[in-house]
This record gives structure tokens, sequence and C-alpha cells, in this order.
């Protein structure tokens, strides 16, 4: 117990020994220099580790479609083919549509063939369980004169969603037009993907590609299917989603011109190419009506779209003294692993790690200081500050040599 309490209550000093080895000089150089390099090229110069950064982007999208479409023999204009009409930053542009027109309130036949019947016994299994186009009623119904199937209370006719159309090929060359600003709120930096060059004129003729209109606010539909490497005749026919993503990556250090937009594309929804069961991007919507004695009736329409995501990321740098200080400590502490290295590899590797661990560990204990007064004191206090220097022979080992 008395020899834990003591080795408790001791004090370790650094010793400095000077090892002068060609083998441990390269090594201890050699890491400190790897050390020193990444703080300096990738800490400090790649990273910019000396600036406070903003990562919590505000931002606001606008968005405008224009183009004229043919479908069905009917001229299809913006408001026809986009939906929702506020011009946010998820919008969709229907391509294909099935229609169900003049559906009234009453009851009908379901039009799936898993209605199929021929006794109401076939029917009663779905009752109290929402059949594809209404409640189910229980009682088997003619379809037509060679076909009966089980009867529902809803909106009737029931929609045949199984009809084979073509979709609508000049969606392709449809325009969108993207309105963005951004703040960052750390700063109180804005700005906009309108950059000060832009002009009307400018506006009214171009359209954005990788090359030589990398900051154009309009992008061609087709353009922007192909960006995000998709097939537009396979996507119009069963519809998908495509994110336009809008990058910020600023150094406000410098000039603000260099703070500008970059744009990617890929398709959102790529696992429901692989999915069988529900593939593509669909939904309905329905246009209600009042006849002459205000019964009201409704024309169902069943959308393939492209929908388009706009999404805004980005963050924002700008130099300041806490950080840096942080980080520079960080590198000149972290120099000193070049020294652990070379410690680890004399204690265990070398050719006379004996006579090293011998200098480099030394106990010292405090009663010969206080009996022998306090000139013998100052004497037994001068050893730490004592080098010791090994010198390597021409065989590799080491000699040592003290002096104070």
């Amino acid at each position: 117990m008395w020899s834990c309490i003591t080795d408790f209550f001791t004090y370790e000093t650094t010793k400095s020994v000077v090892v002068k080895s060609w083998t441990i000089g390269i090594i201890n150089r050699v890491v400190q220099l790897l050390i020193i390099t990444y703080f300096v090229g990738w800490v400090f110069l790649y990273e910019k580790a000396y600036q406070i950064r903003d990562t919590a982007i505000e931002s606001s999208v606008m968005t405008k479609v224009k183009g004229f479409g043919v479908y069905n023999n009917r001229v299809m204009d913006v408001a026809d083919y986009v939906t929702p009409t506020q011009g946010a930053s998820v919008f969709c542009i229907i391509t294909k549509m099935i229609t169900t027109e003049n559906q009234f309130q009453g009851y009908c036949p379901e039009s799936e063939t898993k209605y199929n019947c021929t006794h109401d016994s076939d029917c009663t299994k779905f009752l109290n369980k929402p059949g594809s186009n209404g409640i189910p009623t229980g009682r088997c119904v003619h379809f037509n004169s060679s076909l009966m199937m089980c009867e529902i209370q809803g909106w009737c006719p029931a929609e045949i969603d199984t009809i084979t159309t073509s979709p609508m090929m000049e969606v392709e060359n449809f325009t969108i037009f993207i309105k963005n600003s951004i703040r960052f709120p750390t700063f109180n930096y804005t700005k906009g993907n309108f950059l000060p060059t832009i002009t009307d004129s400018y506006i009214k003729k171009c359209n954005f590609d990788l090359v030589n209109n990398t900051y154009c606010p309009i992008f061609r539909v087709g353009d922007v299917v192909r960006y995000a490497q998709q097939n537009f005749n396979i996507l119009a026919n069963k519809g998908g989603v495509i994110g336009i993503k809008i990058g910020w990556i600023c150094d406000l250090d410098k000039s603000d011109d260099e703070c500008n937009p970059s744009y990617s594309f890929t398709r959102l929804d790529a696992m429901s190419q692989k999915n069988a069961v529900s593939p593509g991007y669909n939904f309905r919507f329905a246009k209600y009506y009042k006849t002459e004695n205000g019964t009201d009736y409704r024309t169902l329409v069943k959308a393939y779209a492209i929908r388009f995501d706009v999404l805004v990321n980005g963050n924002a740098g700008k130099f300041n003294m806490i950080p840096t200080l942080i980080n520079m400590v960080a590198a000149f502490t972290s120099v000193g692993v070049g020294t652990v290295l070379c410690d680890i590899i004399l204690l265990n590797f070398l050719k006379g790690a004996e006579q090293y661990k011998a200098k480099k560990f030394e106990e010292v204990s405090d009663s010969p200081l206080h009996s022998a007064g306090d000139g013998l004191y100052r004497s037994q206090l001068s050893l730490r500050h004592d080098e010791t220097i090994m010198k390597s022979s021409d065989s590799g080992a080491f000699s040592i040599e003290q002096y104070s």
C-alpha cells in the first residue's frame, strides 16, 4: 500500500537527449515535413481552415415554364400542363393524360379485372374495404353484355387507366426560367443567380449549357433530362423526378464577382426505374362542373409528369482569427508526433537501445536533496539541464557522451 502511495505522488519531467544518428534524424525530419505539408497544403490552402464558415444558406426560388404542345388534337399551354401554378421550387410538367369525362355520383361496376364476378358472393369479400374507384356494395352487376363486375358507389363511370396514349413530345423543347436569391446570415451577404453582366437581350436568346452559357437562368427541358443522363422518351411516357441543384460555394475573402452559382442535374427517383410495381411518376386531379339543374359532375385526369425539384445548397467562408489560431496551435503540436515515433524506434529497434533507455529514464529521490543542503540541492537540479549526446558509429550503433 505504501509503495502505491509513493508511486502516485511522483513527478516526471522531460529530459533532453540528443541523438546524432542519420537513421533517426532522417525519419524525424521526414515526419515533420509530412505534417507541415499536410497542414499548409490541405488544412490551410485547400480546406481554408483559417476561415469561419456559414452553411445555413437562406434561399428563395421562383420558376416559370414556357412552351406550347399538342395533345389529343388540342393545343396545350402553361395553364394546361404545369401544376402547381404558383411557380414554386417544385413543379410538374404533364407529358401524358388519361381522361375520364362526365363522372356523376352514383352506382356502377368496377373497372379492374380483379373485381370480375358471377354471383354476389364473389363481391361480399370486398365489403368494408376500399375499392379501386369507390366503396364496394357487395353486388355483382353487368359491366357489359358479356362481363360482370362487382358494384361500387362513387364517381361513375369508373376510371379505366389501362388505355395506351402517347406523350406530348413538344415538352422536350419547353423552357424553364429559374430565379434564385440566396443569403448567408452570418455575413449578411446576399446574391442572386442573375449576374451583373446579364441583360434583357441576352436572356431572350440564351439557353443554359455547360460550356458557353453556364450562368444563363433559362433551361431547355430536353437538355436538363440529358444532363441528368436520362432518356426523354422513357421519362415522358412513365414520368419521373429530376433534381436541378444550384450550388453556392463562396470565398468572401475574394472579389464578389467570384461568388457564382453552379448547376448540376440528377434523377431523384432513380430507384423507381428498377421497381416494376410503381415505376415513374403520376398523379390524379379533377375538374368540376355543374349541369343546368345544379348536379355536380367532373372530368378525372390521371397525369404522367416530369417533376422538377430545384434544390439550393452552399456555404461561404471568410477569414477569422479564432480558427486560424486554433489550427496553427494544432499544427505546431502535431509536429511533436515525429518525436514520439523516433522514441519508439530508438527504444525498441535500434542497436544501443538499452543505453538510450538508461539515459532517458532516471529516478531521483528527494531525500538526498534535503539532507545534503542547499548547495547539493542545486547541483542535483543542474542534472536536468545536462544534455546526453548519442553519436552513431560506422556500424550503425551509437555512442553516448554526456556534458553539462
